[in-house]
């Protein structure tokens, strides 16, 4: 629950938290937004209410998203946290207010990434699906290693070591790497 203010009255409206989210960014714009102020300069010019965190950052908030949170990460990544409150569905006002929130919303999200929101959308399916599969890696790996017969310990210490590699590099949310390791697991197991 959230309090919002509505004209004289506090009411408190249910929020909804989405998370943590990552979008990838395009070659050499994190620096570009960084030469031109930060991304905290850059949300400004689509949201009211912005603090500079620094180190390419910010909290703030508009209209219906009462909690905006954002960064850079060192990899060059966007990670975003929003908290949004839905609007009163029976003002026709609200609604178009809200509309105009998300607009503005997915505008920023266009300028921090340097990606449209169906580039963003296939970039998110290649990123998920580099950790898919460097997890079915692992499993292949484990499940070969535990009907082969022939394969030596050496091998099978090597494949335990790129299999911790994998695992890290993925709780690190470096798919990535996690992917590149994966492939060199199995091609150590062929």
């Amino acid at each position: 629950m959230v309090r919002v203010t509505n004209g004289n009255s506090i009411q408190e409206v249910p929020s909804q938290r989405h998370g943590m989210e990552r979008f990838d960014v395009k070659r050499g714009l994190v620096k570009q937004i960084s030469e031109n102020g930060g991304l905290a300069t850059l949300a400004s010019e689509f949201f009211d209410d912005i603090r500079d965190s620094g180190d390419n950052s910010f909290s703030g908030s508009h209209g219906v998203m009462t909690l905006i949170e954002a960064n850079y990460n060192e990899k060059g990544a966007l990670l975003v946290d929003v908290t949004n409150v839905a609007p009163d569905f029976e003002d026709p006002e609200a609604v178009k207010t809200a509309m105009d929130d998300r607009r503005r919303w997915t505008l920023f999200l266009d300028a921090a990434t340097g990606y449209n929101s169906k580039q963003r959308g296939d970039k998110a399916k290649e990123w998920a699906k580099k950790a898919s599969k460097a997890k079915s890696a692992i499993s292949a790996a484990r499940h070969f290693m535990s009907l082969s017969k022939n394969t030596s310990e050496e091998v099978t210490a090597q494949a335990e070591s790129m299999i911790e590699e994998i695992q890290t590099a993925l709780e690190q949310g470096d798919n990535t790497k996690a992917a590149g390791r994966a492939e060199k697991l199995g091609k150590l197991l062929e």
